[in-house]
């Protein structure tokens, strides 16, 4: 598996994904398939100045639930309140939400009952920002509604697995942050990162690519085949 720091981007597959079958294939949204970065970031820091975390707060830490990392920021009688603000202003604002290249043509390229999203924001939320990219959902998408715990533990994406009735270790996650990655690997799964919210030194994954547009898949009767393209 890749460590951080040495990553190899968009060279080889890893003996990890190398001619494996992969019965599923489980999306990150956020930074992943639809680029909402400015957006969440703006929701974020007018949050903060309404609560009074001054100017050293410059944001969320991504690929993290919302509530989790409230919870780190203000007082524990405070938490519902900012979660339920910070959620209309999220709601409110997809000015620039955006699909992410190849992001479409990927999920378009998996059948639909190996394919799902794992989301560490809400189903609201993660619709609207599907919406406003205008992409499509798979049938099969789990959020931080859906969960006890987000990700880094493993639950959100052993749930999927469990919804799309796959073992999590013939599952392969597809993700841009730290956070991410490590529930994918807690899960047992496959990973791959995604150059964007993080640089490629700081994904741990069996794979590190620049975009999803370096990435193909072919289908088999027992799942699907990653191959790795090294023009878009």
């Amino acid at each position: 598996m890749t460590q951080p720091g040495t990553a190899p981007l968009d060279t080889t597959l890893d003996e990890a994904l190398q001619g494996k079958v992969f019965q599923a294939v489980l999306f990150d949204m956020d930074g992943t398939l639809v680029d909402s970065t400015q957006a969440v970031t703006r929701s974020w820091l007018r949050w903060g100045a309404e609560v009074g975390l001054g100017p050293s707060f410059t944001g969320p830490e991504h690929g993290i639930p919302a509530r989790q990392m409230i919870a780190t920021l203000v007082a524990e009688e405070l938490v519902e309140t900012s979660v339920t603000r910070l959620t209309e202003l999220e709601l409110a604002d997809t000015d620039g939400v955006r699909i992410l290249a190849g992001a479409a043509e990927l999920m378009a390229g998996i059948p639909e009952a190996r394919r799902a999203i794992v989301t560490s924001c809400g189903r609201e939320l993660c619709l609207v920002r599907l919406g406003a990219a205008d992409f499509t959902a798979p049938n099969t998408v789990v959020t931080i509604d859906d969960t006890s715990r987000g990700k880094p533990f493993p639950e959100p994406f052993l749930l999927a697995a469990e919804r799309l009735g796959v073992d999590p270790a013939r599952c392969v996650v597809v993700e841009d942050a730290p956070a991410g990655l490590a529930a994918a690997r807690a899960a047992g799964c496959a990973t791959i990162g995604v150059v964007g919210t993080h640089l490629a030194a700081d994904l741990e994954a069996d794979l590190v690519v620049s975009g999803l547009d370096r990435l193909r898949v072919s289908v088999r009767d027992d799942g699907v085949v990653f191959h790795l393209v090294t023009e878009p």
